[in-house]
């Protein structure tokens, strides 16, 4: 591809790196960052999308943190 990329994945741009759905159906989004990691522009958008839809969003930058946003504790 022009960019690249092996291959395009379809996602809009700014889709977090991870994303499920707990088992009473609540769905969530994880941006995963190092300790340096900077949430760009595009990815914040997404997440405030996702966020004003009643989805559980945040960035994690541990595995705690992770497991925090999908338990409801939602993390910027």
């Amino acid at each position: 591809m022009a960019d690249g990329r092996w291959f395009d994945t379809g996602a809009p741009k700014g889709f977090c790196d991870l994303f499920g759905f707990r088992p009473d159906g609540q769905i969530f989004f994880i941006e995963v960052k190092n300790e340096k990691g900077r949430v760009r522009d595009d990815q914040k958008k997404f997440m405030d999308a996702m966020r004003k839809r009643g989805a559980l969003v945040g960035v994690a930058r541990s595995v705690k943190e992770a497991m925090d946003i999908v338990n409801g504790k939602t993390m910027e």
